[in-house]
């Protein structure tokens, strides 16, 4: 059986080994768009604070693959493909026949519209490229603006600022990465980067990057100007279905799978985040890697199905640990909160009808495995909510 895997990351590199290592007959070959090897994207952060190297960000060394028999091409970007000849058309008007398919193409970083988005100067950050866009400006330091107070964002905004520049966040919300913080959780991580040297400008829209040859300022909705060298969009990102698209297969926001991750073509996969399974997208790594087993073991004739665990982001800022689960903006829920402004330490419990509905850590994210386990299985707190905050040892004790 010949099965192609298309995108190189995270996701698409796990299938292909676990196609490899299920199918020892199988010819495996792996086509990635970017001219790296398999690298892994979430240490990107690392490499543009000088925590990380190139080559330490590798995960999948050419060897490993070789001795996998995993066929690797890298800048092997892919213009269409021919589902009714089996085949996927490169770039170079390559064609790359396959028995099973597996789209791994993920996203693609949102550009905004505005006036002199595409200036020089303007960059995104989504892949290596950009991160090593972002170090040849930071060489002369100066000032630099990140559009976006998301994760991606402030990950850039420490990385800069690491690297000497002046560096100013720029974000709609009141707060930084609203979807994984409430509003006090975000005020601490706001006060803790401001330590480092970044600013902050929230909320607040820009309406323009000034500039004649390249950028030199953005402009914000109520008339402020920032000068900046550097501008970086981290606004968000699009899957990236263009092919599945073009090739007739049935798409929503991303390409549309069973609980196999099989498309309407039972001969095609689609996995991560260009893939929609039962209306929703995922954006965090671990289950795209999850489904990247599934796909493999369905390929390989074994029974896989995926199964979306409760919403959960275990992330870290600037050596910060930040955690969330479940529905943390339910405006008709209890609260419990426990907050220790000395050590930075903050939990909010949201409730409904005496069950754990969401939870918000911050700083000390011990507890996460409980306090997530009490929303997946919708267990009862009422005999121990007094203790809830205070996490497992003293809701035993409680009990």
């Amino acid at each position: 059986m010949r099965v192609l895997v298309i995108g190189a990351g995270p996701a698409g590199a796990r299938c292909a080994v676990r196609l490899a290592e299920r199918m020892p007959g199988a010819e495996v070959t792996l086509a990635g768009a970017e001219a790296a090897l398999p690298y892994d994207r979430v240490a990107l952060s690392k490499l543009l604070a000088g925590d990380a190297t190139i080559e330490g960000l590798i995960t999948h060394p050419l060897p490993m693959l070789r001795s996998l028999g995993i066929r690797y091409r890298p800048a092997t970007p892919i213009a269409a493909l021919d589902r009714a000849a089996g085949e996927a058309v490169t770039a170079r008007g390559e064609r790359l026949p396959y028995d099973r398919l597996v789209l791994a193409t993920g996203s693609t970083a949102i550009r905004l519209p505005f006036p002199g988005a595409a200036l020089p100067g303007v960059v995104l950050y989504r892949d290596m490229d950009d991160v090593r866009a972002m170090l040849r400006a930071a060489r002369s330091g100066g000032r630099a603006v990140v559009i976006g107070g998301g994760l991606l964002g402030l990950e850039a905004a420490v990385g800069l600022a690491h690297r000497g520049m002046t560096v100013t966040v720029v974000h709609a919300v009141g707060w930084p990465m609203e979807r994984q913080l409430d509003p006090a959780a975000g005020a601490l991580l706001t006060r803790r980067l401001g330590t480092r040297g970044i600013r902050f400008a929230m909320p607040a829209s820009t309406t323009a990057i000034e500039g004649e040859d390249r950028a030199r300022a953005v402009l914000l909705a109520d008339g402020t100007r920032i000068p900046a060298e550097l501008v970086v969009m981290a606004v968000g990102i699009r899957p990236n279905i263009a092919l599945a698209r073009e090739s007739g297969l049935p798409t929503g926001r991303a390409i549309t799978v069973d609980d196999a991750m099989r498309t309407a073509d039972p001969a095609v996969f689609a996995i991560g985040e260009c893939a929609e399974h039962a209306g929703r997208c995922i954006g965090l790594v671990a289950p795209a890697l999850e489904q990247a087993e599934v796909a493999a073991r369905a390929i390989a004739g074994e029974a896989a199905a995926w199964a979306p665990r409760a919403d959960a982001a275990a992330l870290k800022v600037s050596g910060t640990a930040v955690w969330s689960a479940g529905d943390i903006a339910a405006e008709d829920a209890e609260c419990i909160t426990l907050r220790d402004e000395a050590e930075e330490r903050y939990r909010r419990l949201l409730l409904r009808d005496g069950r754990l509905i969401g939870a918000v850590l911050y700083g000390d994210t011990a507890d996460a495995g409980f306090y997530l386990d009490l929303i997946t299985t919708r267990r009862s707190v009422v005999g121990f909510r007094s203790a809830l905050a205070l996490g497992p040892a003293f809701v035993r004790e409680a009990a």
